[in-house]
């Protein structure tokens, strides 16, 4: 096994434990028989806090499960391939803070669970990411998550009876806060791609003449034959040791 493959399975192989976290938890309460739907967060109630911690661990049914398995693997994955110096702290971040947001703004008189919230957050964090970032990466990424993804921020519409859409609203203005508080801690590779950015504006690289569009054709043509004979005339007056004046033609 090649180091390259080595490192990619290290890293996606975090987002996977997750997931079989979930599943986990899911069939020990399925055995059990019990509902523990009490461990999601109720909103404004101080014991709803706990919710924070072990809400995006409980899930409805098997396909509440189901349906957030795979977009966790496929964002988890993502965020561990393309933002590795981040992803580990983001993901913290969208975990609590978004249960937090749905522990402050969701509607009461009912608990909030499953990882959907989390979702959102990883889906909004890796498109805002190429928003703000703007790195040639980035901007692949944000478009496949676009192309990906870009049915779910329906979701944040409360359009269906029992789904937590305060879950994956709060979840994806998370994910654009924690973009944006991330945006200047470049990966390694983004910072070889930037480096022409230190260069100062007037020495940069430009694939056409900087005045392609100011000047005509002949208009440059005069200008290259003017400062090329301007040229020549100055390395005749340094060959000549100052003596000669620069204002006598041949």
């Amino acid at each position: 096994m090649s180091k390259d493959l080595k490192e990619v399975i290290s890293r996606i192989k975090w987002p996977a434990y997750f997931v079989v976290v979930l599943w986990i938890i899911h069939l020990a309460k399925t055995i059990v028989g019990q509902e523990w739907t009490r461990f999601g967060i109720f909103s404004r109630e101080t014991d709803g806090l706990k919710g924070i911690v072990f809400g995006p661990l409980i899930h409805a049914d098997w396909l509440h499960l189901a349906s957030n398995s795979l977009p966790l693997l496929i964002t988890g994955a993502l965020m561990m391939l393309f933002y590795p110096g981040v992803a580990v702290r983001a993901f913290t971040m969208m975990y609590f803070l978004t249960g937090f947001m749905v522990w402050l703004f969701a509607r009461t008189g009912v608990f909030h669970i499953g990882a959907s919230g989390v979702v959102y957050a990883m889906i909004s964090f890796l498109f805002w990411s190429g928003i703000f970032r703007r790195s040639p990466k980035a901007i692949f990424l944000a478009l496949t998550i676009l192309a990906l993804y870009g049915g779910q921020f329906e979701g944040i519409l409360p359009q269906q009876p029992g789904v937590s859409w305060e879950s994956h609203l709060m979840g994806g203005l998370v994910g654009i806060f924690i973009a944006y508080y991330f945006k200047s801690e470049l990966e390694a590779d983004e910072i070889k791609v930037q480096k022409w950015t230190h260069i100062p504006y007037d020495e940069r690289p430009y694939f056409l003449p900087r005045d392609t569009f100011e000047m005509t054709k002949e208009e440059r043509r005069i200008r290259d034959e003017a400062l090329a004979h301007q040229a020549w005339l100055e390395q005749q007056q340094a060959l000549l040791g100052g003596e000669w004046n620069s204002t006598h033609t041949w």
